[in-house]
């Protein structure tokens, strides 16, 4: 998420970055400029609300404090008159509040939407075709036949079963079997056994099911809802008690009552009336408007579905580890990662790649992810790419990364670099992997901060994510690269010590 003090300051900036972002087309720069000039009308107004209210604040609480004075003197007439205005703020302040609230709440919504501002050095282009190749190892093998795709060498080992997965579960799934399916297990364990041992990051078992919060942090939502997958399990009362206690969390830090020289909210009826409000609202709308504090047994079911996301990448989990945190400068970089299940609905996907495991609902992914300091992301992302690309050069595997340009790169990236795999079968090279830096675009979505050394106020983290690599895809690359002609497939050196002493991997009989 961008900042609006940015947009404020310099809204050329963010004008030029969505213009790039369109390949400059006069059509883009359009709407970027009617955008900026919409999101500087909300935060003006926004402002303008605020300033209204902490006036009738500041003049409710002094007005409050003149009540008393006035009886003191036994001014009944005086503090009459006060007591009529103290009523009558007290009226306007909730609609101002509601007003201050809808505005905040439709530019969040507007900034929300806008993706991150690449970086000056990312290559101008309106799609795939426009990226730039930084380059390449290995070269494509040469055979004595015809290289099968991966669904055909899998097919003919009698281990990859897509019939029966479309059985279970339709299209874009697959089951594996036999040493097949240990080859594919041997390449997580493998990649994990290298980032950890050798790269220096650490290994995380994170949940596969996360809130909304998760998902919208690293900018899944809202903008690729219909790329996800979503479940539902029913309401607790612990549940409910989460959120009351963020609620109240949240009303503290953002209140506008008198607070104290620490900084503290002054308690007083108002504050603890406002607070308790604040409360019941924030489980109102949790619950879609239904409440459960009212008049209610603590003992009832609360009917009411939470919902929760399938993760479409380890990023989600790994990255909103440090959300709503600070950190210290000590403690970075955090470089982490994990082999988990993904699942991607490949809403936008129809009709590309509808055989075998390129682009699948349900597939195996290691995942690296760094948090670092603003100074350190450029290093970090280089770094990161070094490390995606040693797996493939211990497989042996030819590959070539490219520079995404503008109008290829993804929703919350500064900049990224591509890993595409050579694949015989298919004779083109195809993504298995894709690392970027987000720069402070999901720290900002999450909170994310950290303390500097030298002591100055928190600043927002950098991040950055890559897939270290696509486990699918490289059971792809293997049996496309390593298929020989009698339809086996010769084990990669590197994943003899997973594979229990088997070296070719024949149909089975």
């Amino acid at each position: 998420m961008h900042d609006i003090k940015w947009i404020r300051e310099e809204p050329a900036g963010l004008i030029d970055a969505l213009a790039r972002r369109g390949n400059h087309s006069d059509e883009a720069k359009a709407a970027a400029e009617a955008l900026v000039a919409k999101l500087l009308d909300l935060d003006t107004r926004r402002r303008e609300t605020l300033t209204k209210l902490e006036t009738l604040l500041a003049r409710r609480n002094a007005a409050s404090k003149e009540i008393g004075q006035a009886k003191a003197k036994k001014d009944e007439a005086t503090a009459s008159a006060l007591m009529a205005e103290v009523a009558k703020l007290k009226e306007d302040v909730p609609a101002l509040e509601q007003e201050a609230k809808r505005i905040e709440k439709a530019l969040e919504d507007e900034l929300a939407a806008i993706p991150n501002a690449p970086l000056a050095e990312v290559p101008q282009g309106a799609d795939e075709h426009d990226n730039v190749e930084k380059s390449r190892f290995g070269a494509p093998r040469t055979y004595s036949f015809t290289p099968k795709q991966h669904f055909e060498v899998g097919e003919g080992l009698g281990q990859m079963d897509f019939e029966t997965a479309a059985k279970l579960s339709g299209a874009r799934f697959v089951v594996n079997k036999g040493p097949l399916a240990r080859l594919e297990r041997a390449l997580g364990q493998f990649f994990l056994d290298v980032h950890t041992g050798e790269h220096g990051y650490m290994e995380v078992n994170p949940p596969l099911l996360v809130r909304d919060d998760a998902m919208f942090g690293t900018a899944q939502l809202p903008k690729f809802r219909e790329d996800q997958f979503q479940t539902k399990k029913g309401a607790t009362i612990d549940d409910v008690s989460l959120v009351m206690q963020n609620a109240i969390k949240q009303f503290a830090a953002n209140a506008t009552f008198e607070r104290s020289r620490d900084g503290r909210l002054v308690d007083t009826p108002d504050v603890r009336a406002a607070a308790l409000q604040f409360m019941r609202n924030a489980v109102d709308e949790w619950m879609g408007g239904a409440s459960v504090l009212a008049d209610r047994d603590p003992n009832e079911p609360i009917e009411h579905d939470i919902p929760f996301w399938l993760i479409p990448t380890a990023e989600v989990p790994l990255t909103n580890l440090v959300r709503e945190s600070i950190l210290s400068e000590e403690e970075l970089p955090l470089r982490l990662t994990a082999c988990t299940p993904c699942f991607r609905a490949e809403a936008g996907a129809a009709g590309r790649d509808t055989r075998g495991m390129i682009r699948q609902h349900q597939f195996t992914k290691v995942e690296l992810v760094s948090i670092t300091t603003p100074e350190k992301s450029a290093e970090e992302h280089e770094r990161m790419l070094a490390c995606a690309e040693a797996v493939l050069k211990k497989l042996d595997l030819a590959y070539r990364v490219v520079t995404l340009c503008t109008g290829d790169m993804g929703f919350a990236s500064q900049k990224t670099y591509d890993i595409e795999v050579w694949l015989p079968g298919q004779n083109a090279y195809r993504e298995i992997s894709s690392c970027s830096v987000c720069g402070d675009f999901q720290a900002r979505r999450m909170n994310a901060r950290y303390r500097p050394a030298e002591g100055k106020g928190p600043r927002y983290v950098h991040t950055l994510n890559g897939s270290g690599v696509a486990v699918g895809r490289a059971l792809v690359a293997v049996l496309e690269t390593y298929q020989q002609e009698n339809g086996s497939v010769a084990v990669p050196d590197a994943l003899l010590p997973y594979m229990g002493g088997l070296k070719t991997i024949e149909k089975l009989k």
